[in-house]
């Protein structure tokens, strides 16, 4: 029972976090009315949540493998009480950037599920599980939604005030409901970091995530003053428009990870980097603000779901640095949301307007999709090679003048010869003449006219020995019915001969 329940309570675990990070985004139209905040300031305080609850993501995802996700939640929404506090009774944009660098806990709290919810459920189903505890970003279109409707009513610091009763209580549900007997992974950190940190892949994965999430964290930070600012809505008109899209993005991210789990990862991850440079270019241009609705949403869309996908690459490529790996992957993500605000926020100082830095998310987002291409077809070469090289069968690979281009292990076994000693000679080499001349040009003429040939041939071994190999050559052919390489499958059967 208490392992069926950590989906949904760490579900909701990170849905109050994401719901305490965007406290300041969502209510800084009504907090700009009490305190003076400077123009170029403003970008600052929404963005410097993001700093420590990206940074923060690293050691939180190890530690959740430590301590466990129980003790992660509670110890967090602890340290968020202090911030929360001193954000209410801010009377500076110094308060303001304090507290909010401090409030990044929330957002740090990430990792912690993403590294221990995999624990409880079988490989096929990580990417639905991770996309459902995904859905907890939906606490930021709460907040977005909600805030500004509270706060009109009794004031945004009270508002912010009434963040520490649901503190109060998802700490005590936590402490009788969090999973006291996870299971517990003690790798060293730095152990960890060593084992990954040059894998390419968690690299590409991170940029990818900075993309995704990335898009997800600045829209939503940027969206509230942005719409009230530049097209002149009321600020709960901004507030509801951005928890539309917060939506649209969270119900798209079980979604992506359900796709991922029956379709192939990275030909969705196509999908969605297309998606986000086409919605990129046209919020560069968008005219009006129907135009920039539909930009908006198909980002949310797209990045939702990409968020999804990403997160069931992860333990199937890092399964034993899984914690570690999930807290740098999801840092980058937080940390692609800190810039974007910041860089259009001085591009529109030096250019009056916003085109260019939509226009270089459209670029990144083009980088990734070459990336993912690439990493799709080096994924087909890598499954290609562990065949070859697994393959109980002696394999040998030629070009059309006949010299070996590789073998596998299975070639060594039975010839004795190495790859070294092999690779650039011709396949006669290891002639035993038992065969004549004539043998072996019948063998290639019916290569030729059927594109295999199958039979028994003696060869010699290294040291010296003849042996009876079943043999099959295959023509490979390209679209063109073009002859590139051949390719020779052997098995000894010496031993069935000499029985029969």
């Amino acid at each position: 029972m208490m392992k069926k329940i950590q989906l949904p309570l760490q579900t909701l675990n990170l849905t109050a976090g994401f719901m305490i990070w965007v406290i300041l985004s969502s209510l800084m139209p009504f907090i700009k009315e009490d305190i003076a905040i400077p123009p170029e300031q403003l970008a600052w305080i929404t963005a410097i949540p993001v700093v420590l609850g990206s940074i923060l993501r690293i050691p939180l995802g190890y530690y959740a493998n430590v301590f466990g996700a129980r003790k992660m939640f509670m110890a967090s929404f602890v340290l968020l009480m202090f911030p929360v506090y001193y954000i209410s009774a801010a009377n500076s944009s110094v308060d303001l950037m304090v507290g909010g660098l401090f409030l990044g806990v929330s957002g740090a709290i990430f990792s912690v599920g993403v590294t221990s919810l995999p624990k409880y459920y079988p490989k096929e189903r990580h990417g639905f599980v991770n996309g459902i505890y995904g859905a907890g970003n939906l606490g930021t279109a709460i907040t977005a939604f909600g805030a500004p409707v509270v706060a009109s009513a009794i004031g945004w610091s009270a508002t912010v005030q009434l963040y520490l009763i649901l503190l109060g209580i998802f700490l005590i549900v936590n402490f009788f409901l969090g999973d006291k007997a996870e299971t517990k992974v003690r790798t060293p950190l730095l152990e960890q970091i060593k084992g990954v940190y040059k894998n390419e892949k968690m690299w590409m994965l991170s940029l990818f995530y900075f993309i995704t999430f990335g898009s997800f964290v600045a829209f939503t930070v940027y969206l509230p003053n942005f719409l009230v600012t530049n097209f002149e809505l009321d600020k709960v008109d901004a507030g509801m428009r951005t928890a539309g899209f917060i939506i649209a993005a969270t119900l798209m991210r079980p979604v992506g990870g359900w796709l991922a789990d029956r379709f192939h990862s990275l030909i969705l991850l196509m999908f969605v980097f297309t998606g986000v440079a086409a919605a990129s270019v046209l919020l560069a241009f968008a005219p009006s603000i129907a135009w920039y609705t539909v930009g908006c949403l198909t980002i949310a869309f797209c990045a939702g779901a990409g968020n999804g996908v990403i997160f069931k690459l992860v333990p199937m490529f890092f399964h034993k640095q899984a914690g570690v790996v999930n807290g740098i992957v999801s840092a980058m993500g937080g940390l692609g949301g800190f810039f974007p605000p910041l860089m259009l926020m001085v591009l529109f100082k030096l250019t009056g307007h916003y085109a260019i830095g939509f226009m270089a998310l459209s670029q990144l987002a083009l980088v990734s999709l070459v990336l993912v291409i690439w990493m799709f077809y080096q994924e087909k070469l890598s499954i290609a090679s562990q065949i070859i090289h697994h393959t109980a069968e002696g394999m040998i690979l030629t070009d059309t003048s006949g010299k070996i281009m590789a073998v596998n292990p299975a070639f060594t076994a039975l010839t004795g010869y190495e790859p070294e000693e092999a690779i650039g000679k011709n396949p006669n080499f290891l002639k035993s003449g038992i065969q004549t001349k004539e043998f072996y040009q019948d063998m290639w003429k019916t290569i030729g006219q059927k594109g295999v040939w199958q039979g028994e041939v003696w060869n010699r071994r290294k040291d010296g020995q003849n042996y009876l190999e079943w043999l099959t050559i295959s023509a490979i052919k390209n679209e063109a019915g073009e002859t590139k390489q051949y390719v020779g499958l052997i098995s000894d059967v010496t031993a069935h001969k000499s029985k029969s």
